[in-house]
Formats: C-alpha cells, sequence, structure tokens
C-alpha cells in the first residue's frame, strides 16, 4: 500500500518515528534539567536528549527520503540507549518509568513493520532493556517491570496479527483473492519506478474476460463469481512469482510483468491460455522511458478494445 503522509510530505512512519525519537529526547532533557534524585544521572539524559531531538530535525528534515531500513536502524538504536538510561537510573521509578517507551517500540515496529521484525524488535527492546535494569543500582521494582515488559510483548503481538489482516483485507479482492485495483495500482508504480531506475523493461497487461455478461444473465450472479474465482486461480498458479495479478474492475483483470518485454509478455500470456470455460482477451503495452502507469494503462487498454473490435468486424 502507499504511504500516508502526515503534513503534506512527510509519510506517516516517519513523522512518527520521529514523535517516538522526539519525545524521548525531550523527556530526557526535562530529567536533566529536574533531575529527581542527587544521583540521577543528569550528563546522560543531557546527552541523550539531544540525540532524540537532533535525530527528530534529521528524520523531519529528511522526509520522505527516509527509506524503510532506516527504521530498523532507528528503533534497534532506541533500544540499546533504552537499555543504557536503564543502567544509568538512580530510582525504581526511573527504571519503572521507561516502560512506555518499550511499549512505543513494540507498537510503532508493529503497525509499520512486518510481524516477524516487530517480534524481533520488541524482543530485543525488552531483552536489552531489562539487561539495563538488572545493572541498575536500585532495585525493587521487578513486578512493574514484568508488567511493562509483558504488556510491550503482548501489545506487540496482538497490534501486528491486527495490523497484518487489516493489511491483508485492505489490498486483496474479497472475492477472487489477488490484488485489487488500489493494492495493485500501488504495486505496478513500484514496479515502474524500479524498471525506470534500472532500465530493465515492465510490461503490464490488460486482461478482459469475453461474453462474461452473458454468463450472469444466463446463469445468474453466483455462478458469474465463480467463474472470476476459477479464473484467478487458474491464472495465479500458472504466473511467475514476480508477476501481479489483479482485478481491475468487473469481468476485467491486469498483469504487471516486471523485467519482461513485450516478446515475453507474449509467451507469459501463452501460458494462461486454456484450461477455462470462457475466453479471454488482452491488451499489452511494454513501458518507454517517463512513461507513467496511467499512460500505460491507457495503450494496453486502447490495445484489447483494438483487438475487440477487430475480431467483431471479421465476425459480420
Amino acid at each position: 500500500m502507499d504511504e500516508v503522509t502526515m503534513g503534506g510530505r512527510l509519510p506517516a512512519r516517519v513523522a512518527l518515528l520521529a514523535l517516538l525519537c522526539g519525545t524521548g529526547g525531550g523527556f530526557c532533557l526535562v530529567g536533566a534539567l529536574w533531575p529527581t534524585s542527587p544521583d540521577a544521572p543528569v550528563v546522560l539524559a543531557a546527552t541523550l536528549g539531544v540525540v532524540g531531538l537532533g535525530m527528530t530535525a534529521a528524520l523531519v528534515v529528511a522526509g520522505d527520503r527516509v527509506p524503510p531500513r532506516v527504521d530498523h536502524g532507528v528503533l534497534a538504536l532506541l533500544s540499546l540507549l533504552v537499555a543504557l538510561l536503564a543502567a544509568r537510573s538512580a530510582t525504581a521509578a526511573g527504571v519503572v518509568g521507561l516502560g512506555p517507551v518499550l511499549i512505543s517500540i513494540g507498537l510503532y515496529a508493529a503497525h509499520f513493520l512486518s510481524l516477524p521484525a516487530a517480534r524481533a524488535h520488541a524482543l530485543l527492546a525488552v531483552t536489552a532493556a531489562s539487561a539495563g535494569a538488572l545493572a541498575a543500582a536500585p532495585g525493587h521494582f521487578l513486578v512493574p517491570w514484568l508488567i511493562a515488559v509483558v504488556t510491550t510483548v503482548v501489545l506487540t503481538e496482538a497490534h501486528g496479527r491486527l495490523n497484518g489482516r487489516l493489511r491483508t483485507q485492505a489490498s486483496t479482492d474479497p472475492l477472487t483473492g489477488v490484488a485489487n485495483r488500489r493494492a495493485w495500482e500501488v504495486e505496478a508504480g513500484r514496479s515502474l519506478a524500479r524498471s525506470a531506475r534500472t532500465g530493465e523493461p515492465l510490461t503490464v497487461a490488460i486482461l478482459d474476460l469475453d461474453d462474461f455478461k452473458e454468463v450472469n444473465d444466463r446463469d445468474g450472479h453466483v455462478a458469474g463469481d465463480r467463474l472470476l474465482r476459477q479464473v484467478a486461480t487458474h491464472w495465479r498458479g500458472r504466473l511467475r512469482a514476480s508477476d501481479l495479478l489483479g482485478r481491475h474492475g468487473g469481468d476485467e483483470f491486469v498483469l504487471c510483468l516486471p523485467g519482461t518485454d513485450g516478446a515475453a509478455a507474449r509467451e507469459v500470456l501463452q501460458r494462461l491460455e486454456g484450461g477455462l470455460p470462457i475466453g479471454w482477451s488482452v491488451g499489452t503495452a511494454t513501458a518507454r522511458d517517463g512513461e507513467s502507469l496511467a499512460a500505460l494503462l491507457l495503450r494496453a487498454d486502447a490495445e484489447l478494445y483494438a483487438g475487440k473490435r477487430s475480431r467483431r468486424d471479421a465476425g459480420r
């Protein structure tokens, strides 16, 4: 899916990561200015505060140029800094007060990363912070600390599972199980941008079922839905792992073929033929320099309907 933006240009994942760093840095500066204990690590808190605010500024300035892999590095660094702060805490309250930071790291990872990656970050955060807490001078915080650790793990798992289901529902056509129109266009757009960078060919195809309306009129919409599922399953089983099949609407499907020129696309489409109780028509277009996805689809659509018209004229 495409990224939600905040403030016009800042992707939500970057904005919230910057907020996480900035909030942590702000609290560290508050702790340095108004320490809760004479033994509080004022210098460390001030240093971490500056680091946190500096990371926030860097993320905001970079904006949509921040690649997703940076998320992993920032989260890992935050986990290690929390562990360092826990180890130097002078009071039990200072240690336990880091619990919400662990929860925030886990929830961010669960929302923006895959579930395995979120689990790994939550494990790193609680393990590193717990090691730091055990090395801290104060004691008598075991029970509240365990509550914070368990809460982090449980919320990360629950939110990651829920978010995964929501992502699937938002990107999948509920009838056929292939990508829906919006998700297909987002992923095909990424593939087109990658093709423009690398110089590799990319071809899109629009596939339209012939006389599908007659199936609905003759056998009913239930039979039509069953046929759409059969077609999608049949085609998906014959495509390569890199190919992206989507439902464009009604009885029309779209296909993105990365690393594929016109001749190779015809070979792929030949593999889709046969084994279905309905015929289909296709139009293809191979990307040109600087061409947008919308323009590419328009060319494929024009070829599709030109082929349909020629067959109708030949049958008269």
